[in-house]
């Protein structure tokens, strides 16, 4: 992977950055989201920002090689902090971490969401708590995917400033409300190993010298639930 080629999870990002955007890519790695966003003209300027200064020198070495030092701009910085009021920022993206490291991001740079960017962001795991965050500080999710790549299964989430307060449905919280609508191969593996992973939780429960009930029903409350969506989208 480099600035030319993506892998399929940041193209799935990059699909959802709009023509001529100002971008933040928050741990930014290599630079490689923000390289090819310049090349395709999806972006006029972006800040490549990292928190460490290995990832921050690799990320510095690739935007020079692209001869983009002029559009993209590597900084050194925690999160959002990587983002100054000059720089008129309208898209973020964060890929690649946890749900609830995006959402500690987010909260912590609230300061730096007053212009109402587009929010692109791609947590490994946990992206019920990411869509918490999002309702919660008045953003709807716009686009959503789900794709397998190298094994791994990751969930792709567009949030865009909305106008009134959003309210999501728990099943659309934890599925996601597009997701749980457009089933795709990726979402019926992921919940379907959820469920194999689950069941075997229990069975290591029921084996104990006292059984935690309570908790081995609530499992068996999950399981059914995500089944039940499942079905629903074969019926």
């Amino acid at each position: 992977m480099d600035g030319n080629n993506l892998s399929q999870r940041l193209m799935t990002v990059a699909q959802y950055v709009k023509s001529g955007s100002r971008l933040a890519d928050i741990g930014s790695d290599h630079g490689y989201l923000p390289i090819y966003l310049a090349k395709t003209g999806q972006v006029s300027f972006a800040i490549a920002g990292e928190v460490a200064l290995g990832p921050l020198s690799n990320a510095e070495h690739e935007i020079k090689v692209a001869g983009l030092s002029d559009i993209i701009m590597p900084r050194l910085a925690d999160g959002l902090a990587a983002i100054e009021p000059t720089d008129n920022i309208d898209t973020i993206t964060i890929a690649g971490m946890g749900g609830g490291l995006i959402t500690r991001i987010l909260e912590q740079g609230r300061a730096k969401l007053t212009n109402l960017p587009d929010l692109i962001l791609q947590p490994n795991v946990d992206a019920i708590d990411l869509r918490k965050w999002l309702v919660n500080n008045h953003y709807q999710i716009a686009n959503e995917n789900i794709l397998k790549e190298d094994a791994h299964i990751y969930e792709v989430i567009h949030a865009t400033r909305a106008d009134r307060p959003v309210q999501y449905s728990p099943l659309e919280l934890m599925f996601g409300p597009h997701l749980i609508v457009n089933q795709n191969t990726a979402f019926v593996e992921k919940w379907q190993g959820k469920i194999k992973r689950l069941r075997t939780a229990i069975t290591q429960m029921q084996s104990a010298k006292v059984p935690p009930i309570q908790r081995i029903a609530n499992l068996n409350d999950e399981i059914n639930t995500i089944q039940e969506v499942l079905d629903n989208a074969r019926n």
